[in-house]
């Protein structure tokens, strides 16, 4: 785990050991200067899986070979007993975010917290991403149920992060087992239009065919189960569907097609044949917009796949890790449009009491802002790790819990799609210095 990281930390940590530095305290902060375009909020994800990555960021002999090439001896031997002793504040997953919400600060000597910088924003950057677009089709789908479908569709452990980042922000399950036996996420999934071709034979009509797939299906998995209908004509596979499993099979699933259309079509049919309780899943290129375009059609179940995992339908989250604080002096880039604000913080939400929130008040953490007497304030900062020691409880329940209340917590329709409502505003509170010992401002 410790080389998938970028060089140049590597190369930083060398300077920094050769003139002295790497032992000064530093503050790193992860954070989003913006979202992307038409996205009014972010979903954090990610906390649990690098704050668990801590104690397994070790360099074995193999590694340490491996970087012998162009590190010197000293560099090499304080990487042999590198172990990350500092602390990790930062939101807990679930936690909305904002451009500036300072989403993770690591805490300790610059040596060991620069090492994390690609371990952090590797995890973040991607589960936040997928947390984010999830929690818009979960809104989209007003209710119902979504299925993560799309191992497929990226890198193979890429696939779990993604579920495990989709459940967090309200899907249903997930097709992939190992999210199921890491996580405890529900494994949902039946078959394809695979094992429908497999039980073609020559001499015998497509009816015919689809029928010995369908009987196959539930005999080895009960009426309760899901029957692929699309395979060749979608109203003869209902038919069929409805033939050989009863009017109390489970659901059938659409993948092709006009879905407004056949869902109607299909569910006009299923009553017709008595399969009232027979819901209906529809899969295929979902995304957000068309999830929200089926909201009226009798869907009861969307299986989404592409949408959800790559960056088509999740782009990047955008988050960076900077150095703000050494040696307790507040620092901070000044570049534009990379600007970072200095100083170790924390943050707070401010809400009326309705829960409706105002605004993100970021604040250097050694000096808590008065708050409102008309207003109640939430700390958002929680301690996650004290001297290399993960100190919180990061279950995937509370998370989940905590998408579903900051959204209803918005002060517009969290879970509209329109590009009208801006972000919530967030406040930073400067420091009483910076570097220098310059006025903070």
């Amino acid at each position: 785990m410790s080389l998938l990281t970028d060089k140049y930390e590597l190369t930083m940590l060398a300077a920094a050991l050769r003139d002295g530095t790497a032992h000064r305290r530093a503050t790193f902060e992860v954070f989003a200067r913006r979202l992307p375009e038409g996205r009014r909020y972010g979903v954090t994800a990610g906390t649990a899986r690098f704050v668990e990555a801590l104690p397994e960021f070790r360099f074995d002999a193999a590694e340490l070979s491996s970087l012998a090439e162009f590190l010197d001896a000293d560099t090499l031997d304080y990487l042999a007993g590198y172990r990350f002793a500092g602390d990790v504040d930062g939101y807990p997953e679930g936690e909305l975010y904002f451009p500036g919400s300072p989403v993770l600060s690591v805490h300790g000597t610059f040596g060991e917290c620069v090492l994390l910088e690609t371990l952090a924003l590797s995890i973040f950057n991607h589960d936040s991403a997928i947390a984010s677009a999830a929690a818009r089709m979960v809104g989209a789908a007003d209710g119902r149920p979504l299925i993560e479908m799309g191992s497929r569709r990226t890198h193979e452990w890429a696939a779990v992060a993604a579920a495990r980042a989709a459940y967090i922000a309200g899907f249903t399950g997930s097709s992939n087992l190992e999210a199921q036996r890491s996580h405890g996420i529900p494994a949902l999934g039946t078959s394809a239009h695979a094992f429908t071709l497999l039980h073609t034979v020559d001499g015998q009509s497509a009816s015919d065919w689809e029928k010995a797939a369908f009987r196959a299906q539930v005999d080895a998995l009960g009426v309760d189960t899901t029957l692929l209908v699309d395979t060749y004509d979608i109203t003869a596979g209902v038919a069929n569907a409805v033939a050989v499993a009863g009017p109390h099979l489970g659901a059938v699933r659409i993948d092709s097609g006009d879905l407004g259309v056949l869902t109607r079509q299909v569910r006009e049919q299923l009553d017709g044949l008595g399969a009232t309780g027979t819901g209906i899943v529809v899969s295929g290129d979902l995304d957000e917009f068309a999830i929200a375009a089926l909201r009226a059609e009798p869907v009861d179940t969307y299986g989404v796949g592409t949408s959800v995992v790559t960056g088509s339908g999740a782009p990047t989250a955008g988050m960076v890790y900077k150095l703000v604080e050494v040696d307790g002096i507040p620092v901070e880039k000044r570049s534009s449009r990379k600007e970072s604000h200095g100083g170790r913080k924390h943050a707070a939400r401010l809400a009326k009491p309705s829960g409706t929130i105002l605004e993100e008040v970021v604040y250097p953490a050694a000096e808590p802002p008065q708050t409102p007497p008309d207003l109640d304030s939430r700390q958002l900062t929680v301690a996650l790790v004290r001297q290399g020691e993960p100190v919180a409880d990061l279950g995937l329940e509370p998370a989940r819990q905590r998408v579903r209340q900051g959204l209803r917590s918005l002060p517009w329709d969290g879970l509209k799609l329109s590009k009208g409502d801006p972000a919530i505003p967030t406040r930073m509170i400067a420091p009483t210095r910076t570097a220098g010992g310059r006025p903070g401002g």
